[in-house]
């Protein structure tokens, strides 16, 4: 089969040389470490600790507060400082519980777990559920959620995202030569879920060295299979990695389970092996230092809640005060107005760089090059759809089909004139899903 792809999409300078040569360290925190309520899509969790109580490490330290919601452990054993308003690493400031760490991390003690075979389907999933396990490459959708579609039955495609398709971030590459294992044991746990799937393991042509080695792991393996994908953004999105390895097409008003699909994303996985085949919640994950003013940019094993600060110093430093920086892609993370945020579930990097070339960029008028259109993965016309945002012509906009834009950032990428088309249709859909949503 050849290498399977979507219509669309850019080739920007991936940057991985920084750091896919980097072997994960893990790396043990100094100071306080910051826990928000709200890690998550969904309610925040509720906090069932107060100021003065001491905790363990696996200790469930916030308990999901409705079905679209997740639990939150503790990291470190010490003791509560508090419930804090605290930078996230978006820029807002949130409810977080703040642990003063101890450094003795003491253990709770966990649970004896069943064989696989042994458990039940609501075992399975509770046990994914109390562990707080999210979507840890995207949103953060409580997994839990996910993995219970109305009708198990009709699934028949586990897809693992393996592309990793945003420049910079090194994580899951690292995770699948390392952990490849666990890797395999979280989507065995997934496909006991679903009998009538079969688990796929979607990975970018420029990862041979992942492909060869998951091929070999599955080889024994009957309901799994490595695919190989096209290299290029964004690969990786949920709609685009679905039709790329299924040719089914997902809208804005659809799930990828209406679909027949669930996706995955590797650190999840590896997070559900940990649950299921270890009773262990998440409490920890990897996260790629880098960029070109990172002196020795890496990917480390770091607990939850832990400062970006830390994660900096470990990594040798700033070369030169950073003009950027940015939690997450280049393409879609997001602008961070100080480093002193703590790392939460779906933080998967942390990019500093000499200069801000979107700052810099002068923006002109549209030519009408039609740029945008051809790299558009949802086969939409960016440059009319910013026009009509901004004119806050919201019934012009979705008629448009403004709200299958995906948020990618290729638009903006190709586009000649600097338009921010990204930031002004992202704006809109927002605006324009709200009041979907109200009706």
């Amino acid at each position: 089969m050849g290498l399977l792809t979507f219509k669309g999409g850019i080739h920007p300078d991936d940057g991985k040389r920084f750091s896919k040569d980097q072997p994960i360290r893990r790396l043990l925190p100094e100071g306080e470490l910051v826990y928000p309520l709200s890690q998550h899509i969904g309610a925040p969790a509720n906090p069932l600790v107060k100021k003065g109580d001491r905790v363990l490490k696996g200790q469930m330290i916030a308990a999901a507060s409705g079905y679209v919601s997740a639990p939150v452990h503790a990291s470190v054993s010490g003791t509560v400082k508090g419930l804090e308003q605290r930078f996230s690493p978006s820029g807002t400031k949130t409810e977080c519980i703040v642990i003063e760490n101890d450094g003795s991390y003491e253990e709770i003690g966990y649970e004896t777990v069943k064989p696989l075979s042994e458990m039940t389907r609501g075992e399975i999933l509770d046990r994914i559920g109390e562990s707080g396990i999210v979507g840890m490459g995207g949103a953060g959708f409580p997994t839990r959620v996910k993995l219970s579609p109305k009708e198990p039955e009709k699934i028949d495609h586990i897809i693992a995202n393996c592309a990793e398709c945003e420049p910079y971030i090194t994580a899951d590459y690292r995770r699948m030569l390392e952990n490849t294992e666990e890797l395999i044991s979280g989507m065995r746990v997934v496909l006991s879920l679903f009998p009538n799937a079969k688990g796929i393991f979607a990975v970018e042509d420029n990862k041979k060295d992942c492909i060869e080695k998951l091929r070999s792991a599955v080889s024994d393996e009957p309901r799994m299979s490595v695919e190989r994908l096209v290299a290029k953004y964004p690969q990786g999105a949920e709609r685009q990695l679905i039709y790329a390895v299924t040719k089914r097409a997902v809208n804005s008003s659809m799930l990828p389970a209406d679909v027949g699909c669930i996706v995955d994303n590797v650190e999840t996985l590896i997070n559900i092996h940990y649950a299921v085949a270890e009773g262990r919640p998440l409490t920890e994950r990897v996260v790629t230092v880098s960029g070109d003013d990172i002196a020795a940019p890496g990917n480390f094993l770091v607990p939850l809640g832990i400062s970006h600060e830390e994660l900096i110093k470990a990594a040798g430093g700033f070369i030169v005060p950073p003009r950027k920086l940015i939690s997450g892609g280049p393409m879609m993370g997001f602008a961070m107005v100080t480093a002193d945020a703590p790392v939460t579930k779906t933080s998967s990097a942390l990019l500093a760089f000499k200069e801000d070339a979107v700052a810099k960029a002068q923006e002109t008028a549209c030519i009408n090059c039609a740029r945008c259109v051809e790299v558009c993965p949802s086969r939409i016309i960016p440059s009319r759809l910013a026009d009509l945002a901004l004119r806050h012509d919201e019934d012009g906009f979705v008629a448009m089909n403004g709200l299958e834009c995906v948020e990618c950032g290729s638009c903006s990428y190709v586009c000649p004139a600097k338009r921010p088309l990204k930031q002004a249709i992202g704006s809109m859909r927002r605006t324009a899903l709200a009041n979907k949503r109200k009706k």
